[in-house]
């Protein structure tokens, strides 16, 4: 790859880093999305987002919970079922178009639904018995470690749409399920890093940068009612990188 492809590929990381941190999340889905418009390998997607989606929500989690916006009430159910499920999950290999085209449909359904909300950082919200969210947990995490992706942008949207959590506790929330789910998912398909680019390095250096300004933005300094806007842009993102790909 020629140096200045290559930088052109490093800032779309950077970009999609940013846009994805803002709401919390790692970008795992707009990584793939820019690997394969730069004609990568399908083998070098799965490990490479997972790898930059570690280090985003890791940045992620820190800035959102040093914010005070963590609920680990929130978050424990959740994870503790979809750990497991996201390491089996990251160790199966089924065809694309079994679930692709239903899960895509999924978030742009769920973008369409979020965009009109007026969140406030304060309010009454539920929460889920642990044995829902234990079996949602089970859930996201499979298709997380299936998917290649942390997790998060299934979700953030069903947590804010079933009023479990304030905007930036779900981003919160999200980003540690991410971290979490990726490096689950990452174990369970440990020998695809053999298939990671050479400069890898270079792409992780962009997704650190963009998720270090996208983090200290939307944990301090973006409204909630932009954060669930921002959210829904990720969703159909995502969404239709699954209905395209």
């Amino acid at each position: 790859m020629s140096a200045s492809l290559l930088l052109l590929l490093a800032a779309c990381i950077l970009i999609v880093a940013i846009l994805y941190s803002i709401v919390g999340h790692g970008g795992a889905s707009g990584y793939i999305a820019i690997l394969a418009l730069f004609s990568f390998a399908p083998a070098v997607f799965k490990p490479t987002a997972l790898v930059l989606n570690i280090l985003v929500s890791s940045v992620a989690t820190f800035c959102f919970s040093r914010a005070g916006h963590f609920s680990w009430n929130l978050f424990w159910p959740f994870a503790a079922a979809s750990i497991p499920f996201s390491f089996l999950g990251g160790r199966l290999s089924l065809p694309a178009h079994v679930y692709q085209p239903l899960v895509g449909i999924v978030l742009l359904a769920s973008a369409c639904r979020l965009f009109p909300r007026k969140d406030r950082e304060t309010g009454e919200v539920g929460r889920p018995s642990i044995p829902v969210a234990l079996s949602v947990g089970a859930a996201l995490g499979f298709l997380s470690g299936l998917t290649g992706v942390g997790g998060g942008v299934f979700l953030s949207p069903l947590l804010l749409l079933l009023n479990w959590g304030r905007a930036k506790e779900v981003s919160a929330v999200a980003a540690l399920f991410i971290l979490v789910n990726s490096t689950a998912g990452l174990l369970g398909h440990a020998s695809s890093l053999q298939a990671m680019p050479r400069y890898a390095p270079i792409l992780a250096a962009a997704a650190l940068v963009g998720g270090i300004t996208g983090s200290f933005f939307g944990s301090s300094r973006i409204p909630a009612s932009d954060i669930v806007r921002a959210l829904s842009v990720v969703l159909i993102i995502a969404g239709f990188k699954l209905l395209l790909a």
